[in-house]
Formats: C-alpha cells, structure tokens, sequence
C-alpha cells in the first residue's frame, strides 16, 4: 500500500528542444527554485550580516548542527523513492543513541562492538518495517508510526526516564568530533553517503526500479520488478542510515536521553519532502534533498543571528516547505500547458 506517488516532472530533452530561450528559462526556473533561493538567501544573509554569517566559524556551525538532520532525511528519501515513507527514521534516533552509550557504559562493550549492535538493530527494524508494509499490508505511514512508537517505548523503559551518562572511550568521540579540512567530519559523512546513494538510484538498476516502483507498484511488477524485494531491502537501508546517525548524534551528546532526537523527525521529513520540489521536481532525489536541507540551515541561522526567537525554526520550516509545495505545482502546471502546446504546434 502506498503513502506518496513519485513521478518525475524536470523537463526533458524533447520537450527542451522546442522551446524558444525565453520558455527554457521559464521551465527551469522553478525546477531549479529551490536552488536559487538557497543562492539568495546566502547572498542577502551575507550582505546584511557580513561579520557573522560569512564565516568560516558560521559554517561550521551549520555542518555541525544540520549534519544529523541531512542523514536522516537521506534516510526518509530511500523508501520515499519506493512510494513509501519511515517515520522510524525520527523515533529510532531516540533509542540508538542511547544503546550506542549503554552499551559501552552499563555493560562494558567495546564501542566498536556496541556501534555494530545498533546498526544490526536498525536493519532488523528497517526488515520489520518492510515485512509490516509488504507483508502485512498495512499503510507505511501507520506501519512505521506503530513501530516508531515501540522504539521510543523502549528508549523510556530502557533510561527510566533519566540520562545515559559515563566516561566513553577518545575513538567514540572522534567519530563525531574530528575536524577535516577545518570542518566537522560528519559533514564529509554526509557528502560521500550522498555521492554514493546519487550513483545507486541515478545510474544503477536499482534505482530506477525503485523509481519505477514509487510511481506505479503495479506497473512495476508486471513488468517483472521484485517489488516487495526492494520496498524491503529500501526499509532496511533506511533502518542502517537511521541507526548510524543515532550513533553519530550519541558521540555528538555524550549522553542518552529519551527527551533527545524525536525533535528532528519533522527537519529530516520537512528535508526529504524539499528535496522532491527541486532539481527532479516530483520525485525525491539526493542533491535536492540535500539543497532541502541546506535551505533551512541557512534561513534559520540567517533569522537568529538577526534576534530571531524560540519559534522561528518551526514556523521557517512550515514556511519554506509551502514555498517550495508552490514552485513544485507550478513547475506541474507549466509542463502541462507546453504538453498541450506542443502536439498543437505540430
């Protein structure tokens, strides 16, 4: 059973061919809307607020705060590929970050050993979630709504409610806290995880049959896709990712709590869903949901350091996302009126 639909609505070479150069730009534009405000948003920010956000200390900063958040949507874009959607991504970052301490504290487990144990639960979370969905079929948003709950159940009796704290080993921190070309190395996590997950979907079989699946499931079985294969391995792969950034955010906190994580499911959805406005409008794909996420760093460091208060994530994340929604419609509506010019000029 599907949650969202995935159909590909960039222009292509045809219908560019015959285009004067003025509607070229017009079905660029909002394409690549997206891009372009993050572009203007970086310029205006840097002209107003040219001691503190063209920095060197401001970008890392940024990479430091929004690497978990652009994991997590990366996460939340492999089974969006596929049509369908994993909420677990937000809830299970609340439990992995805590067994990736407890692990190590409460039970004396090496942190290479206790890092293994919570990837290998996440991709046992991510086949359940498959097997819910495929199997069972039941809604991937209820599936993984019900199983994300369970984890977060278990984050709570796991604590009791209170902090996960003890000295950890100087190779756990410096997963997290080692600095690369003067920037936080997660940053770099997150750009060679893209550029791998760019190759798969973009120029492997894989991809397209995930595609293919996300834009009709019934279309892609007859024409011989293991659609349930891939909807579950998708759900596992998304299960891995989470379980990584849960073990990344527990070197970044050096504590565990169960208050902590579940605050950065809507940035990481909000990011995902970006990311189908832009470059590939309609269908969710890497460097758009990268840009998604880019987007909502900058307007929100951008906002506070001019004074912004408590509420102005939220409310510039609602914001961007109906934005971005907008340009993805018109985008929509632009190709079909050149659709119906086209045959007619013919």
């Amino acid at each position: 059973m599907q949650s969202i639909e995935s159909t590909a609505l960039e222009p292509t070479k045809s219908e560019m061919a015959g285009l004067s150069t003025g509607q070229k730009i017009g079905r660029l534009i909002p394409v690549y809307g997206l891009v372009i405000l993050t572009v203007g948003l970086i310029v205006i920010f840097s002209i107003l607020l040219p001691d503190t956000f063209p920095t060197v200390l401001n970008v890392r900063s940024i990479v430091s705060d929004k690497a978990i958040i652009a994991l997590l949507s990366l996460a939340a874009m492999i089974p969006m590929a596929s049509g369908r959607i994993d909420l677990t991504v937000g809830y299970g970052i609340v439990l992995w970050h805590i067994l990736a301490i407890s692990l190590q504290t409460a039970y004396g487990l090496p942190w290479p050993v206790a890092v293994l144990i919570v990837l290998a639960l996440g991709v046992l979370t991510g086949f359940i979630n498959g097997l819910l969905v495929e199997v069972a079929k039941i809604d991937s948003f209820i599936a993984t709504l019900g199983t994300g709950t369970v984890l977060y159940a278990l984050a709570l009796w796991h604590t009791g409610g209170r902090q996960v704290v003890g000295v950890l080993p100087e190779g756990f921190y410096a997963l997290n806290g080692t600095m690369l070309f003067g920037l936080p190395i997660t940053g770099f996590y997150v750009l060679l995880i893209a550029i791998c997950m760019w190759v798969v979907l973009e120029y492997l079989p894989i991809g397209r049959y995930l595609y293919a699946i996300g834009a009709n499931p019934k279309a892609a079985a007859l024409n011989g896709i293991p659609v349930r294969k891939f909807v579950i391995g998708a759900f596992v792969t998304s299960g891995l990712l989470a379980a990584l950034t849960g073990v990344l955010l527990a070197s970044k906190l050096r504590i565990g709590q169960a208050s902590v994580g579940l605050e950065y499911l809507l940035p990481a959805l909000v990011g995902a869903f970006l990311g189908s406005t832009t470059i590939k409008p309609g269908r969710v794909n890497v460097w758009g949901t990268l840009i998604g996420v880019i987007i909502l760093a900058v307007g929100i460091s951008g906002i506070q350091q001019f004074g912004g208060s408590f509420f102005v994530e939220p409310l510039f994340n609602g914001v961007t996302l109906l934005i971005a929604i907008g340009i993805a419609g018109y985008a929509q509506r632009k190709r079909g009126a050149v659709r119906r010019i086209t045959p007619a000029s013919k």
